[in-house]
């Protein structure tokens, strides 16, 4: 499964790495994922999701219904597990 929040899009970077001497080589920044699980409310279930630590300050921020909707209308949500 690859590096994407679900809820923010959110997918690692590619940069250099900088030594003293100036010369680059490529590396990634890796977003910051965890694997949460969130009662959904409005469906009286579980779920789980894969999202970032800017995603679950947008799920605190609008609520998790309104995060959901809004994932799903970007594109972001292509699969979560509902677990009953």
């Amino acid at each position: 499964m690859s590096k994407i929040c679900q809820i923010t899009g959110k997918k690692a970077m590619v940069g250099n790495n900088v030594s003293k001497s100036k010369r680059r080589t490529k590396r990634t920044f890796d977003v910051n994922l965890f694997y949460k699980k969130f009662y959904y409310v409005e469906q009286d279930c579980w779920i789980s999701l894969r999202v970032s630590a800017a995603g679950l300050r947008y799920i605190n921020k609008v609520g998790l219904d309104a995060a959901l909707k809004q994932a799903a209308q970007k594109g972001y949500l292509t699969d979560f597990k509902v677990l009953a």
